[in-house]
């Protein structure tokens, strides 16, 4: 199964349209750390994040991993553990993933530099919870929750994310 992410801010699944949000600076072939932009390119979904304290069930094929109070995410070039989940306290730069707001409630972890991560690549690539005003993102996909839930139940460790840098 093939998601198609366009530069316009569309998501297509299965011949069904989503508004979404994208990076700061727009899609971009050539992402670097901290560049505000998302990353063309084909990529497998790998494994879903979720706060069970806020969403105890979700619908899905993916694997599934708690997200909690002490779960960050590496992004910090220097550091053998980057672009990978990491425990806090963490003395390296870190997403923390357990965020007051709701926009990791739902983590779908993309393969975007990883195998290996070549620092500088850009980090922390994920498909999460859009602002309620889709403004953009640091270089992620975002969904409405409601889109976001119901899309998880058809989604699975065969699916793939392509992102262009065209409009649909």
């Amino acid at each position: 199964m093939l998601i198609r992410v366009f530069a316009d801010n569309v998501l297509e699944f299965r011949n069904r349209r989503y508004r979404c949000a994208l990076g700061r600076s727009g899609v971009r072939r050539d992402k670097k750390e901290g560049d505000g932009a998302t990353p063309t390119g084909r990529y497998p979904l790998k494994r879903l994040y979720i706060r069970r304290d806020r969403i105890p069930e979700i619908e899905t094929a993916l694997p599934v991993t708690d997200i909690n109070p002490n779960d960050g995410w590496c992004d910090d070039q220097a550091r053998p553990e980057y672009n990978t989940a990491v425990r806090l306290p963490y003395d390296g730069s870190h997403e923390v993933m357990y965020r007051d707001d709701h926009l990791y409630d739902l983590v779908i972890e993309i393969g975007h530099n990883d195998t290996p991560p070549i620092p500088g690549a850009g980090s922390a690539v994920f498909i999460h919870i859009a602002k309620p005003d889709y403004a953009p993102t640091e270089g992620c996909v975002a969904l409405h929750v409601n889109d976001l839930r119901d899309l998880l139940a058809d989604w699975g460790p065969e699916t793939e994310i392509e992102i262009l840098d065209e409009p649909a």
